[in-house]
């Protein structure tokens, strides 16, 4: 999804996003969690892409009535 949508090959994944999705172990996934995907410059001089893709976790109390929003930063 990342990939596709932000145009970069490199995918990045918050430790706080990766401890959320392992919390309750490989057979209790959750269903839904919000997220938000940043566009970055990559400052590794030996990277291939000058661009990566960081996913972040993003808490909510209710799944009810959100729609995908575009944030500047």
């Amino acid at each position: 999804f990342a990939k596709v949508n932000m145009g970069t090959t490199d995918v990045r994944m918050d430790p706080q996003l990766n401890k959320l999705l392992w919390a309750r172990g490989i057979k209790a996934v959750p269903h839904r969690i919000r997220v938000r995907l940043a566009r970055r410059r990559n400052d590794d001089e030996a990277a291939t892409e000058k661009l990566y893709t960081h996913v972040s976790y993003v808490p909510v109390s209710s799944f009810k009535g959100l729609q995908t929003q575009q944030v500047d930063e």
